[in-house]
């Protein structure tokens, strides 16, 4: 959807309003926990069916209005006809950037999700709205033909975008609270969760004083880092270099990765968040969002911990041309509908260190991953399925002195539905290119992120950090000669642990 380029900005703003995923080895608790109220579940439980499907219904309507009527946008001009064609022609894989398609439709499936959230339907009841609102703009708001990896990156995504915002909102909120301080938590609240805000507005909750806070999940653990400072990117093997840019990441921790409760999906999560200021490059860089959905305890003693669980993941890496004399891309890659399952490991007091680690096997339903040749209006990737891994371990040194943590992705990208051999692109008409309905290059790509990172305390809750990350990209194409490309990306930061 063309119209959610607008929301970029205003995403990434969002990122430095809420958690982050935390891949740091130390460990800090910003608020001690608090249980919610039974009062508070009771209240903000209530289901309003009619109420919520109205919010998706007016959120699509509102949208179209402003692409048709200020916009003017071309793909916003829809008709009976449009709707009777979309439904005759079916859907199609489009072509639209990176960002668009794996971050910008996710977010939006947010707005979708937490009509539903915001009215008393819990994660997975939500997820229904975000379909079905992904579904009626589909079918119904453009007189282009429906997109297949919309209706999957927007719901799916829109999940755990929307989840980690609900409860980000949730914290900032108490309804114990009146005048100027009340004031600023509704704006707060709204600016991460406007459809929890909205709804809130519409109920009058809004203004509306309670003897209780009005959050449904309390205060749970919580661990925060945020980071400042200068990043390198580099494609191995060329001469070209983008030099040094500003860099800032967030990382926090929600809940107890060790809980011996089941819960409720995303009791847990991570999420990272890294944006940059660069030349050339986009703004947001990386995000991460690693939800727990269900938990089981297989070991618990008073030093050693091992669960495990089933986990939804969202992945987005984004880099562009590193120069004005090369072509040349470091990496694309995203991941809006992943799940698998999880271990976590810890171990306690060995020595004077703490040693946990986490490994995760996931399905991917859809990702996006950079192609060498598919160069069709905004898109330079291809969309693909498969499998991947995760691995981590950290290493924590005299209470928080120093740490260190290891990671490594592993991905397997299967792009089955190409364009014929001898097929050239740069011949077709804007027509055709509507109706191309192709993945990309057939083809099967293997893609390795590898991370060091290193944090060494230099006051109580300063930390000077270094990361360096390693991009190695395999792709076995079936009409082209198999490619190969390495590309690195540092970090050299000050971090403050709230």
């Amino acid at each position: 959807m063309r119209h959610k380029k607008l929301l970029s900005l205003f995403g990434c703003i969002m990122l430095s309003c809420v958690t982050m995923w935390s891949q740091l080895g130390y460990r800090h608790s910003v608020v001690p926990a608090v249980a919610p109220d039974s009062v508070d579940l009771e209240y903000y439980g209530k289901k309003r069916f009619w109420q919520a499907s109205a919010t998706v219904v007016g959120l699509n309507l509102g949208v179209w209005a402003f692409d048709r009527y200020a916009l003017k946008g071309d793909f916003a001009y829809i008709s009976m006809k449009s709707v009777e064609e979309n439904f005759k022609h079916g859907f199609i894989w489009d072509n639209d950037y990176l960002g668009t398609n794996m971050f910008l439709h996710p977010y939006h499936g947010n707005l979708y999700f937490n009509a539903g959230r915001s009215n008393g339907y819990n994660y997975w009841q939500s997820g229904l709205f975000a379909f079905g609102g992904s579904a009626m703009w589909e079918l119904f708001m453009e007189c282009e033909y429906p997109s297949t990896n919309d209706i999957i990156a927007t719901p799916v995504g829109g999940m755990a975008i929307g989840e980690v915002f609900y409860r980000a909102s949730d914290l900032i909120l108490d309804d114990r609270t009146s005048g100027g301080e009340r004031v600023w938590r509704e704006i707060g609240a709204f600016v991460v969760s406007p459809m929890r805000g909205l709804t809130r507005v519409i109920n009058g909750d809004a203004w509306r004083r309670r003897s209780t806070s009005g959050r449904r999940f309390g205060i749970p653990n919580m661990k925060m880092a945020v980071s400042v400072g200068i990043r390198n990117i580099k494609y191995k093997g060329d001469v070209f270099d983008k030099g040094v840019g500003f860099t800032s990441q967030l990382d926090v921790e929600y809940g107890d990765r060790f809980s011996t409760d089941n819960g409720s999906p995303y009791d847990f999560f991570t999420l990272r968040g890294s944006i940059g200021l660069m030349e050339g490059q986009p703004l947001l860089n990386q995000l991460n969002i690693k939800g727990r959905l269900l938990n089981g305890v297989l070991v618990e003693k008073k030093n050693t911990t091992l669960n495990i669980g089933m986990y939804q993941h969202y992945d987005f890496y984004d880099s562009d041309t590193i120069s004005e004399e090369t072509e040349r891309v470091p990496y694309k890659f995203a991941t809006p509908a992943s799940l698998g399952c999880g271990m976590q490991f810890q171990q306690l007091n060995v020595g004077d260190w703490d040693l946990s680690a986490e490994a995760h096997a996931n399905g991917i339903l859809m990702g996006g991953v950079l192609s060498d040749h598919y160069r069709l209006n905004d898109r330079n990737y291809n969309v693909a399925s498969g499998f991947g891994t995760k691995t981590r371990l950290n290493a924590l040194f005299r209470h928080n002195k120093f740490s260190v943590s290891l990671s490594h992705e592993f991905y397997r990208m299967f792009t089955w539905k190409g364009y014929g051999e001898g097929t050239d692109l740069t011949t077709f008409t804007e027509e055709k290119i509507k109706t191309l309905d192709s993945q990309g290059d057939e083809s099967q790509a293997s893609m390795h992120i590898s991370e060091l990172r290193l944090d060494y305390r230099l006051a109580r809750k300063w930390f000077l950090s270094g990361s360096f990350q390693h991009f190695r990209r395999d792709t076995n194409y079936r009409y082209f000669k198999d490619i190969s490309s390495k590309s690195t990306s540092a970090r050299l930061m000050v971090t403050y642990v709230l």
